[in-house]
Formats: structure tokens, sequence, C-alpha cells
């Protein structure tokens, strides 16, 4: 059975780094397209970032140049650095795996809060 694990969330004051992590698992890691996506308080969830399994990546217009998405494909890991956090940023942060092959098949993570705040 396929589970995501988040991890790395928390407060942090505006300006600060923040690393998440997910640990995935009952799934083909590397034939996975990973991703982190994230729901602000009243609005819809939203793409942050993916990464295909040989590193190609997307991010929104607005974690451009501040976060960076990473996996390592032997550990089932994949990460999120986030970098000069703003307090737009807070939000339940979402781990996401979808299939490649079929683009159908897809898991999500519980979540982690992260907040931005001084």
């Amino acid at each position: 059975q396929a589970q995501l694990v988040e991890s790395g969330g928390g407060l942090v004051q505006p300006g600060g780094s923040l690393r998440l992590s997910c640990a995935a698992s009952g799934i083909i890691f590397s034939t996975y397209i990973m991703g982190w996506y994230r729901r602000a308080p009243g609005k819809q969830r939203e793409l942050v970032a993916t990464i295909t399994s040989g590193g190609n990546t997307i991010y929104a217009d607005s974690v451009k140049g501040r976060f960076i998405i990473s996996r390592d494909n032997p550990k089932n890991m994949v990460y999120l650095q986030m970098n000069s956090l703003k307090p737009e940023d807070t939000a339940v942060y979402y781990c996401h795996a979808r299939n490649a092959l079929d683009l159908v098949r897809d898991y999500w993570g519980q979540g982690t809060q992260v907040t931005v705040s001084s």
C-alpha cells in the first residue's frame, strides 16, 4: 500500500528557512513524478513544485528562486528546501506522487503545517 509521510514543518520567522521531507513507501519510486502542493487558509490547493525521476523540475512562479525541490531515488525521499520564507507561504504542505507511466495513479501525504510569522 502506497504511503507518503511528510515531516519538517513548523513555525518560522519571515526570511527564514525550512526543509520539508517526504518518505515514500509502497511504490516504485523511480516511476513516479514527485511534487509538493500547498493549501493556504481559505484557498484552494496549489502546485508548489514537481520533480521527475530524472531531475526535471517545475516551480510555481510564487516560489521560483526561493524554493528548491530535490529527490533521492535510492532512499525514496523527496525534499523541499524553502528559503526567504514569507507570511504568504503559510499553508499546509502536501507531498504528492503521480505515476509517470499512466499519469493516473496518484497518492497524497497527510500534510505538514508551515507557518511563517514574527
